[in-house]
């Protein structure tokens, strides 16, 4: 079932999979709102999303690190958006993340502590309307921790627990919720890593995937690539003692 075009808000607006997950939207006759942490830099997407498509486009400005400011916020759009998408995310250096404590807080709180209170923020909303779609992105890197990225890791996987902990809670609200696990997707994020072109999608890849599952409502956890829920299969399956001894 596909509903009638409505508002999509776009949740970190400006990164790669967030600018095309807004083309999209706006290719379907969507009003399209992106929030940004740069006023300049979102203008610029706002532009080019208008330039592109004769869409209705809006920027917000937005931290997801101030969750104070996420009730004014909410209350500023005036109507509730049908669907909010969240792709906000940052991927650190590992190296850096073990050593320094600060920008280990920084990522755990970009990838999960600012999406979840946002996100259920919105849902209070969402349920007491009715109706709502949320899509979260989270990462197959939230599966089981690895030694190469688990300060990462640790907050997607918060961050798909949370989004499936609210699924549950809303399922007989009207409400739906949706997980979307990416896998590795060539963006500004990944820039100069050595990808598999078997396991790598492109955004608008992505961006596809999360509309089509955000519209169809037949899925609530979709990997972009399918590929992933083998590799991430077997992973999981792994013996502790064995998967300690693994480079991965």
């Amino acid at each position: 079932m596909t509903t009638q075009p409505g508002t999509a808000l776009i949740i970190g607006g400006t990164s790669d999979i967030g600018r095309a997950t807004a083309l999209v939207y706006a290719e379907h006759g969507w009003k399209v709102i992106l929030t940004a942490r740069n006023g300049e830099e979102g203008l610029r997407e706002v532009n080019h999303l208008l330039t592109a498509s004769q869409a209705k486009a809006e920027l917000c400005r937005l931290d997801i690190l101030d969750t104070e400011s996420f009730g004014p916020f909410i209350d500023s759009l005036g109507t509730l958006p049908n669907t909010v998408v969240c792709v906000v995310g940052m991927l650190p250096t590992q190296s850096r993340a073990v050593a320094d404590t600060a920008y280990a807080s920084l990522s755990l709180r970009t990838n999960f502590e600012g999406p979840a209170i946002l996100l259920g923020m919105l849902a209070d909303r969402f349920e007491q309307r009715g109706t709502g779609t949320i899509v979260g992105v989270s990462s197959v890197a939230g599966n089981r921790g690895r030694a190469s990225n688990y300060v990462y890791g640790s907050a997607k996987a918060g961050l798909t627990a949370f989004l499936s902990g609210l699924r549950g809670r809303l399922w007989h609200s009207g409400v739906r919720v949706v997980t979307v696990m990416p896998g590795f997707v060539r963006t500004r994020m990944t820039d100069g890593m050595k990808l598999s072109p078997f396991l790598t999608a492109e955004p608008d890849e992505v961006a596809e995937a999360i509309y089509e599952a955000a519209e169809s409502r037949h899925r609530d956890i979709i990997y972009v690539r399918r590929s992933w829920r083998l590799v991430m299969g077997v992973i999981a399956a792994m013996p502790e003692g064995v998967f300690k001894r693994v480079k991965f």
